[in-house]
């Protein structure tokens, strides 16, 4: 993780509602926790943590009983934040929910999303490219996160956007750094750009081969760490 890092853009909110400091420090705890640079297991103090992000203990330490309310980190009295871990069946069972709500969403947007709407998540899918490249593994996930979850949210339906999320910030991608040290990372990130091209064409054939094709390397990466 990068040092004294600022806080990364916060996810999307579906209700207009801008997002707190402390939410935005959760989010960036959050990424920190898929991309595997928290491990489970591990104990973490918010002063450690503030430092490594750039930011005072305070909004961490509130960020992460956030966290802690999710059952993403358990409190340790007088030591800190114990990183839950996640067994190898959770992690598949969350891809494979995944993926049964995820391709058959972004397919459909083929039909109907305005092509305005997707060319505004055309910077996050830039985003993941460049994090990806330069393997800010932080800035990647958060990229992805916010690609996704803006083009479930084109379909209309708060919850299922709100169950995706859950489901992602649950996973753990441990296999992330293999992929950076392998130059395979980048590649990947593109894809983001092919659903998005993909979308605007209304080809849904080619939506579907490419996000299945994107959800596949989920189960593996979490296996490589």
């Amino acid at each position: 993780m990068p040092a004294q890092r600022p806080s990364a853009p916060a996810l999307p909110t579906l209700g207009g509602k801008k997002p707190s400091y402390r939410e935005r420090v959760a989010d960036a705890l959050r990424a920190a926790l898929i991309a595997g640079e928290l491990r489970p297991g591990e104990v973490y103090s918010a002063p450690t943590l503030a430092a490594r992000f750039g930011v005072s203990a305070t909004p961490v330490r509130e960020a992460l009983l956030d966290l802690a309310k999710e059952g993403l980190v358990d409190t340790v009295p007088n030591k800190g934040f114990r990183v839950t871990a996640v067994s190898e069946k959770q992690l598949d069972e969350y891809t494979h929910i995944r993926s049964l709500i995820e391709i058959p969403t972004t397919a459909a947007l083929a039909a109907t999303a305005d092509p305005a709407a997707l060319e505004a998540l055309r910077p996050a899918a830039l985003e993941s490219v460049t994090a990806a490249a330069t393997g800010d593994l932080i800035a990647h996930v958060e990229a992805d996160m916010r690609f996704h979850l803006g083009l479930l949210a084109l379909a209309g339906n708060e919850h299922l956007v709100e169950v995706v999320r859950d489901l992602r910030k649950r996973s753990r991608l441990y296999g992330l750094h293999a992929l950076v040290k392998a130059g395979r990372l980048e590649a990947s990130a593109a894809e983001h750009l092919e659903i998005l091209d993909a979308l605007i064409a209304r080809d849904e054939e080619t939506v579907r081969a490419v996000m299945t094709r994107h959800l596949g390397h989920v189960r593996g990466l979490w296996a490589a760490g």
